[in-house]
């Protein structure tokens, strides 16, 4: 599990972002709210999913739908790197 955690990082993270938006990475600004970007429920669900299984527990899809934003969710998912 340990390898699972080092493994999620903000890069990992806004990289799964991006596969889910069909964009590059770089093409999300920190202040990107990706619900308006085009991220879906079905999507935020699966994201969610992804991330529990690499070790972010602390994570739900309430939270994140709350506040779309790519930096709070950097944030949210990578605490400890923050």
């Amino acid at each position: 599990m340990n390898e699972a955690l080092t493994a999620l990082d903000r890069q990992q993270v806004r990289a799964d972002i991006a596969a889910a938006l069909d964009v590059r990475p770089e093409e999300l600004a920190e202040d990107t709210n990706l619900l308006d970007a085009g991220l879906d429920s079905v999507r935020l669900m699966s994201l969610v999913e992804k991330w529990r299984a690499a070790g972010a527990t602390q994570i739900d899809f309430v939270t994140l739908a709350a506040e779309p934003v790519l930096g709070l969710w950097l944030d949210v998912v990578t605490p400890e790197v923050a």
